[in-house]
């Protein structure tokens, strides 16, 4: 496994540095002076987190730096190429991967097809050294589905590990799967925010300038991972760290807070894949807030290991296989970025 391909179906308050933005006043989506209101929040009840009781829609900032990217210190060792220095800014990024009661309020505003896309340059931003940069471009609304009916068909991929169902149940705090590389972009855009760039999520499950072997890694070179940290693939079992019903994913953040990375961020390692902006391909040299963004006809990077990985497949230090754009699995998520 460890490669972002279709898997299983074919085809922070309180502490420094944590604020919040989203809800962020009970759920009424009212917001709390951090920022807009994600539009996915409004009205969501609190059910993330370990207890399920947490808001889903905190957004942490990132503070900014410079590291090497797909490189950490692990004691073992396995990922040691120090070849690609890159630097960020600071950015916010989710707590969670989207989830199921999100993405349902993004699908019943008839959001995400062709019927309704996103306006051109939405979620446009400041890449390698340009404004107003990988915005929503119109000749991608061939790939959305025609109408809110085919698209709610599609999210049905995979009939055991799909996490999506036609009416709210027991899976709204499931993070959401079988949502491919558009939607997972109109999505962010229509919800505040931006798809990560490569970089930044590589960059925050490191820990930064840290380096960390796993987002949770103290001190950054240790190797500890068991399914108290993440839900993953360990000694070659599937499904040993599940701890659903539903058989694959677990609810976003059930491993927190000793799963969390650097700044908060839950499930950076393992769970669901998650697309990222950039085309895979050469990294862009140097990388200074930098994304791929021409299409080397490979498809899009993905970070963060899946459910059936083992151990070194969701390490902040590897680099998984791309993924076609419109291509869409059970094991296939995403979570938004937002400027600070």
């Amino acid at each position: 496994m460890g490669k972002l391909v279709l898997a299983i179906c074919v085809v922070g308050c309180g502490r420094i540095g944590f604020d919040r933005l989203g809800d962020g006043d009970g759920g009424d989506g009212g917001g709390d002076g951090f920022g807009q209101p994600m539009a996915s929040c409004a009205a969501l009840a609190h059910m993330c987190g370990p207890g399920g009781t947490s808001s889903c829609c905190d957004s942490p900032i990132v503070s900014g730096g410079s590291f090497y990217r797909d490189f950490d210190v692990g004691t073992d060792g396995m990922y040691p190429v120090m070849t690609h220095p890159a630097s960020v800014s600071d950015f916010r990024l989710d707590t969670y991967e989207i989830n199921v009661g999100r993405f349902r309020q993004f699908v019943e505003a008839g959001q995400g097809t062709r019927a309704n896309p996103p306006p051109a340059g939405a979620g446009a931003r400041t890449l390698n050294g340009m404004p107003r940069q990988a915005g929503w471009d119109p000749a991608w609304n061939a790939f959305l589905n025609a109408d809110t009916g085919a698209l709610v068909a599609a999210l049905s991929c995979e009939p055991q590990y799909q996490t999506w169902t036609n009416a709210p149940g027991a899976n709204e705090a499931l993070p959401m799967s079988c949502i491919d590389w558009y939607e997972a972009f109109a999505f962010c855009a229509w919800d505040g925010g931006f798809l990560p760039t490569d970089v930044e999520f590589n960059y925050a499950a490191a820990g930064g300038a840290e380096q960390r072997a796993f987002p949770w890694s103290s001190p950054p070179s240790s190797v500890t991972i068991d399914c108290s940290y993440a839900n993953f693939e360990p000694g070659g079992v599937p499904f040993t760290c599940v701890n659903t019903p539903q058989g694959g994913v677990n609810r976003v953040g059930s491993e927190s807070p000793k799963g969390d990375g650097k700044w908060g961020q839950a499930d950076l390692a393992g769970n669901l894949f998650e697309w990222t902006l950039d085309d895979w391909g050469t990294y862009p040299m140097p990388c200074d807030d930098c994304a791929e963004l021409v299409d080397q006809g490979f498809g899009k990077s993905g970070r963060s290991g899946m459910f059936l990985d083992p151990a070194m497949y969701v390490r902040g230090g590897y680099r998984s296989d791309p993924g076609m754009a419109d291509g869409r699995g059970s094991n296939f998520g995403a979570r938004c970025a937002r400027a600070p």
